[in-house]
């Protein structure tokens, strides 16, 4: 990969009195290993600056199409925005939320590109496929 990426993500879990904290906190570095979550009222906040361990997850779990859909419909200039579940974060799955938020809550990611774009960073995260198989732009 040639080009240089400028992120800032901001990751969110709440964190219930039924819960583990360190349970919560284990489910966000599965997604996000550079993660280092601190508790904040209530919740356990993190911020990271690379998408490549979820992207690495994306790909395992040949779910790029769905993830791309996802973070295209929550687009919003530089900025995108989806929810996971908690429990499939805990078991190292990613299984994102629609629709109602869990009893549990749900664990929020906001993604601010900064270079180059948006569009062009979910490329890289969850590239475009063609028979299920990635497609790679030849510039990266």
């Amino acid at each position: 990969m040639s080009a240089v990426y400028s992120v800032d993500i901001r990751i969110e879990a709440p964190v219930n009195d039924t819960e583990v904290t360190d349970r919560v906190a284990d489910a966000v570095r599965n997604l996000f290993p550079e993660a280092d979550p601190t508790h904040q009222q209530g919740a356990l906040v993190a911020e990271v600056h690379t998408m490549d361990g979820f992207s690495e997850l994306l790909h395992r779990r040949e779910i790029l199409d769905t993830a791309r859909s996802v973070f295209f419909d929550n687009l919003e200039g530089d900025t995108f925005a989806f929810d996971v579940k908690k429990q499939a974060a805990f078991e190292g799955r990613i299984n994102f939320a629609v629709g109602d938020p869990s009893e549990l809550g749900d664990i929020h990611v906001n993604v601010t590109v900064t270079e180059p774009t948006a569009e062009e960073y979910i490329d890289y995260v969850a590239p475009p496929t063609e028979d299920g198989q990635p497609v790679y732009d030849e510039d990266t």
